[in-house]
């Protein structure tokens, strides 16, 4: 049996600012409390440390890993603690040096002592953590987890086995690749996203996919108001002024509206030329990618990192191009998108810490892609080529976050990976697939090799690129 990704694995409802510094690391910690209750050891674990190696330690504070942990091993849901108590509860453990283990016991816990930033790289992942618990009788207890990208935490045990599979499920369409994926929407005379829907419906009812996909949509949606409506300067030392703030009151003038529907609707009576369109779709993606700055609530697709480009896309398609879209645009949207993102992740990685920005958003950008062009009336076949089209003209992307923030360049970077994907799924769609040269399966193939040959100070360590070419000081 192949690996089964689902939809839901790839677009995950998470805080920001990272996908593998901050969710992975969150949900790691809450599976080491699962594994201290199912051993019967949490109620004896008297302390808790963490090391923290490679990227992780690197790039780990202007991730804000250390809070992450400490809000998982708070008992916290990084899908629906209200945001306003997370500074709350990071300011309370820092001030009493006591963290609420599980929200049931209090342990004594210093940050500044109990998370260990190790620069060396454990050898199986650049994001390893190592959690140690030690308990009453003295004895200690401990799990590595490593972050791969995307919110997904695995340990070395599992993954290393004979078979490189997780069987989660039993779809009735198995995919590994794009051909397969294909092969299948012949085989079957289905379109991408009835392929998917079929696999997602041997998981759940149709009526928990339906409000699963909706609750994804409209985190996106108001992400982006909320994104559209704060000003000021983003946390983190860089003084990077919020954009999309200023940038959405020159496009929307005095509209009136209430809620992020109403808002939906009241762009779509805006001024429209090319000028207004790069604008707006600009404009929602840095508004993403400035909540995930400011660890707010976003939705992982397929990274934090690169949050912005799907939600941008989807918008966009939303009020500028087709204005009787509704639900069932939106499902068969995420649909294809996450599918084209589990096919990356299967044959490359969508972790920037194992391939540069290409892994996030390059795969973020053939994501869109692929969705936008089935919305658009695309084959299967030219869908693909979409994702191809996006991807080839990411390959080779590093990842230099200047001082290890999801700030410098990331958030630009969102802008321009929702750009190209429009034009990547307008390319596509005016293209006879018999006459594509590269198809998708070798752009994949490709970024993998790139990833492996690419020099690890330009893979999320802050040690090369504009991180270091742009200090603190020019900030």
């Amino acid at each position: 049996m192949e690996e089964c990704i689902s939809v839901f694995d790839m677009l995950k409802i998470g805080v920001g600012p990272s996908s593998s510094h901050t969710l992975g690391p969150w949900r790691a910690a809450e599976r080491f409390l699962g594994e201290l209750r199912a051993d019967t050891k949490f109620t004896s674990v008297r302390s808790i440390k963490v090391d923290l190696y490679g990227s992780l330690s690197l790039t780990g504070k202007g991730h804000a890993t250390d809070f992450a942990i400490m809000l998982g091993l708070s008992g916290q849901n990084p899908e629906y603690i209200p945001i306003h108590n997370i500074a709350i509860i990071i300011a309370e453990i820092k001030a009493k040096k006591i963290l609420h283990l599980g929200n049931e016991i209090e342990i004594p816990f210093c940050f500044e002592e109990d998370i260990i930033f190790n620069k060396n790289f454990l050898p199986f992942h650049a994001n390893g953590l190592t959690f140690t618990a030690t308990l009453l009788d003295t004895t200690e207890y401990s799990s590595t987890y490593y972050s791969i990208g995307g919110g997904f935490v695995v340990v070395e045990e599992r993954v290393n086995a004979k078979k490189k599979l997780q069987i989660k499920c039993a779809f009735p369409f198995q995919i590994q690749n794009a051909d397969e994926l294909l092969n299948y929407t012949i085989q079957e005379n289905k379109s991408i996203s009835e392929i998917v829907y079929e696999n997602e419906k041997s998981m759940r009812s149709e009526t928990e996919i339906h409000h699963e996909l909706m609750r994804i949509w409209n985190t996106m949606l108001e992400c982006m108001y909320i994104g559209c409506h704060s000003k000021g300067i983003l946390p983190g030392g860089l003084n990077v002024r919020r954009r999309a703030f200023d940038m959405h009151q020159n496009l929307i003038g005095l509209a009136n509206y209430d809620s992020p529907q109403t808002w939906l609707e009241q762009i779509r009576l805006t001024e429209v030329k090319f000028r207004q369109i790069l604008k707006w779709v600009s404009c929602f993606a840095l508004a993403v990618n400035e909540v995930n700055a400011a660890l707010g609530r976003v939705v992982t697709a397929p990274t934090n990192g690169s949050a912005g480009v799907i939600p941008a896309v989807l918008m966009y398609y939303l009020v500028i191009e087709n204005h009787n879209a509704g639900d069932a645009a939106i499902k068969q949207f995420l649909m294809v998108a996450g599918e084209i993102g589990s096919i990356f992740k299967k044959g490359s990685t969508i972790s920037a810490a194992m391939g540069g920005c290409q892994a996030e958003i390059g795969v973020s950008s053939a994501m869109a892609a692929a969705a936008l062009c089935e919305l658009m009336g695309g084959t299967p076949a030219q869908v693909l080529m979409a994702a191809e089209i996006a991807m080839e003209h990411h390959l080779g992307l590093t990842c230099d976050p200047v001082g290890g923030l999801v700030q410098i360049p990331c958030i630009e970077r969102n802008t321009m990976g929702a750009i190209k994907a429009i034009n990547a799924a307008e390319l596509a769609l005016e293209t006879d697939p018999k006459n594509a040269k590269v198809p998708l399966d070798k752009v994949i193939d490709t970024m993998w090799q790139t990833a492996k040959d690419m020099n690890n100070k330009y893979k999320e360590t802050s040690e090369g690129g504009l991180a270091v070419a742009v200090n603190m000081a020019d900030c």
